[in-house]
């Protein structure tokens, strides 16, 4: 079965968070961690290659955290895949993959077919079709439940 890496996970379920619950504001990473059980360790990481790549802002200061660098609308889940995929491709070689001519010709090009066909389709979910989802799965952003309207 094909699965996911935790990193990979990680970093969707993090650019989720920021979007779902910041309300225009930075998220702290410490709070991504308390809602959403991510350790720290791969967390950080992980959200500084997300503002090297553009997917994400880091905000300076006292209130500052984490925001989205584009509207939610125009980040996609294939996008935040392949930023954690340049974090593990140093532990990827092509050394542990089937070197005879059946794996190299036959294996090699059909998994690379599957990945090219996961990836399009990765790349047609956008962060704000999965904050769509979270709504609708019944999920109350902390945004929303802070909201008081009361004159």
């Amino acid at each position: 079965m094909l699965r996911p890496s935790k990193k990979t996970l990680f970093a969707i379920e993090a650019v989720l968070d920021i979007a779902y619950h910041s309300g225009g504001e930075p998220v702290r990473s410490r709070e991504i961690t308390r809602r959403q059980g991510i350790p720290r360790r791969y967390l950080e990481q992980t959200l500084q290659q997300l503002v090297r790549s553009g997917i994400l802002m880091g905000v300076r200061g006292p209130r500052g955290g984490y925001r989205l660098a584009r509207e939610r609308r125009r980040i996609t889940v294939g996008e935040i895949v392949r930023v954690v995929r340049t974090l593990e491709i140093a532990d990827d070689t092509d050394d542990d993959l089937p070197s005879s001519e059946l794996g190299k010709r036959v294996i090699r090009p059909t998994w690379n077919d599957l990945q090219e066909a996961i990836m399009s389709r990765l790349d047609a979910i956008t962060i704000d079709d999965l904050c769509t989802r979270a709504f609708q799965s019944g999920i109350v952003s902390e945004v929303a439940q802070s909201m008081d309207f009361t004159i």
